[in-house]
């Protein structure tokens, strides 16, 4: 995880404090970037002369892979059965901008299979 800012974002702490508060925590490790996709992701941004905390958007080739490689592969339909009813779902990112995130891909996907309503929250 990209530092000690984002300490918080670690998968076994942000799993304690959850806990601590009561809330449920489910890390998806299949729905994560490939190293080959990330470094994709990277080469774009050197590219474009921009840093992993200030880009904007995600690159088309890294989008239309992940697309392919890892959200063709998911099994999304499960995913979303298991999410709860009457109860709020979010899908934690520590990009600024929601384009910049694979996050924001899964949460595409989401929407246009199953409709469900997707909130971007913002600092």
């Amino acid at each position: 995880m990209r530092g000690r800012e984002y300490a918080w974002a670690n998968a076994q702490r942000l799993r304690a404090a959850l806990a601590d508060a009561g809330i449920e925590y489910e890390h998806r490790k299949e729905l994560a970037p490939t190293t080959e996709l990330r470094h994709l992701q990277y080469a774009e941004d050197e590219r474009r002369g921009v840093g992993k905390r200030s880009r904007r958007e995600l690159a088309p080739e890294y989008a239309e892979r992940y697309r392919r490689e890892i959200l063709d592969q998911a099994d999304l339909g499960a995913i979303v059965k298991r999410l709860p009813d009457e109860r709020t779902t979010a899908l934690l990112c520590v990009e600024r901008d929601p384009e910049a995130c694979h996050r924001s891909l899964v949460a595409q996907e989401i929407v246009e299979a199953y409709g469900l309503d997707v909130l971007h929250l913002f600092p």
